[in-house]
């Protein structure tokens, strides 16, 4: 800043000198600023007009002010910032323009200075705070004593589209960058709001279990499922886990700005994130239908997909099984299309239900040989034989001991013979 205060300099021997005929004049040129482009000075307001105001600067002329230079506000009136004897700092612009007037700027020399500061601030991690004066492309303006450039992106954790609506409200936030020669400063709401909700959600997170039923407001959709904010905590529900049919976009099943009733199927702590389920919330469809059936039943269904290991079978909308390629003929098959097309009806014995995958199991060959039935015959002729090995065996019994009883009376004839 260049001192500018003329009084300082003046003194009884120096502030009127002779000049060429002898006559004393004041030192003009002792009381005379010297004065560069970049310079900050103070000086004292003279005139206000509607477009512009006159400083004193202690220059040969008084300087001007335009109406563009006197705030880093837009469209101020000069009455509303400054009056008259008004000492301000002032940079000048340019010495002498083509009309021969000192042009300066209350606005420059403000943000000048105010970049000291602001650059401290960023420089320790603090914070600032200023009223929200414009809304510009991409973000809005805040009077930080400079304009600090608030992006929408930053603005809050949600995504923000009335920006005018913040036009007038004072925010704290955190710069994030500052570029001097740039005159560039950026600031971020959205990392406060984040360290302040970032302690609320540690708070609801371990209040929460696996398990437990919440209610939710779905946020936003994505291809691969539905964000949902429950109590303040971001969530996800997989597509997956958004319902027991299949979806294919979860727009199927849910709408932004629904609410809706969500399991916990995972809790992140360190990344303060919830896995969840909306289908774990309403009745299995699948486990409703399979009442109706058993292991055993025989059943008509259709065709409805063909691979390599087997045909798909669906008996009712919703219930589908698989014929294994095994289960199809009583003969070896090699090749399932040689059995049936899709389309095609087939009478089919259920041989298995699989409750936790929700799958089940079908024969085509079992319909009318069973393989229940052939173990059963199998039992019977396995029966037969034991009771024919048990009969042998008591004959053998009866057999050894009859010949055990002749021995012994022939020892005892030889004996008594003998006597």
């Amino acid at each position: 800043m260049i001192e500018n205060n003329i009084y300082n300099k003046l003194t009884n021997d120096n502030y009127m000198i002779k000049n060429e005929n002898g006559e004393l004049v004041p030192n003009y040129d002792l009381t005379m600023v010297n004065l560069n482009d970049g310079d900050v000075v103070k000086g004292k307001v003279v005139k206000i007009d509607k477009v512009e105001v006159l400083v004193d600067v202690g220059f040969k002329s008084e300087g001007v002010i335009p109406l563009s230079e006197l705030s880093i506000r837009n469209d101020v009136k000069p009455e509303d910032v400054l009056k008259v004897d008004d000492e301000i700092m002032i940079m000048v612009i340019q010495k002498e323009d083509q009309d021969g007037r000192l042009i300066l700027s209350k606005k420059r020399a403000e943000v000048e200075q105010n970049f000291d500061r602001i650059e401290k601030i960023y420089e320790n991690g603090d914070i600032v705070e200023g009223e929200i004066i414009e809304c510009v492309k991409g973000g809005l303006i805040v009077d930080i004593g400079l304009r600090g450039f608030l992006p929408a992106s930053l603005i809050d954790v949600r995504k923000t589209k009335d920006l005018q609506s913040y036009i007038g409200e004072r925010c704290v936030c955190k710069i994030i960058e500052v570029d001097r020669h740039r005159n560039n400063v950026v600031l971020s709401r959205k990392v406060i709001i984040e360290d302040e909700r970032k302690e609320q959600r540690k708070e609801i997170l371990n209040s929460m279990e696996i398990g437990q039923i919440k209610k939710g407001t779905i946020t936003s959709i994505a291809d691969f499922g539905a964000f949902v904010d429950v109590g303040g905590v971001d969530g996800l529900v997989h597509i997956s886990e958004l319902s027991w049919n299949h979806v294919k976009h979860p727009s199927e099943v849910v709408n932004v700005n629904q609410e809706v009733d969500v399991e916990i199927l995972g809790i992140d702590y360190e990344k303060q994130r919830l896995s969840l389920g909306l289908k774990q919330t309403q009745k299995d469809p699948w486990l409703e239908r399979i009442k109706d059936y058993s292991v055993k039943d025989v059943v008509k269904g259709k065709v409805t997909r063909i691979v390599k290991f087997g045909l798909f079978v669906q008996i009712e909308e919703g219930l589908e099984g698989l014929v294994h390629i095994s289960e199809l003929s009583l003969e070896p098959v090699k090749k399932p299309s040689d059995v049936a097309k899709i389309g095609d009806e087939l009478m089919v014995r259920i041989i298995d239900i699989d409750f936790d995958k929700r799958r089940m199991a079908f024969s085509v060959k079992q319909v009318e040989n069973p393989v229940e039935d052939k173990e059963e015959e199998k039992k019977v002729k396995d029966s037969k034989t034991e009771e024919k090995s048990e009969k042998k065996e008591v004959l053998d019994k009866e057999s050894n001991k009859k010949r055990q009883i002749k021995e012994i009376l022939k020892e005892m004839k030889e004996e008594a013979n003998i006597e």
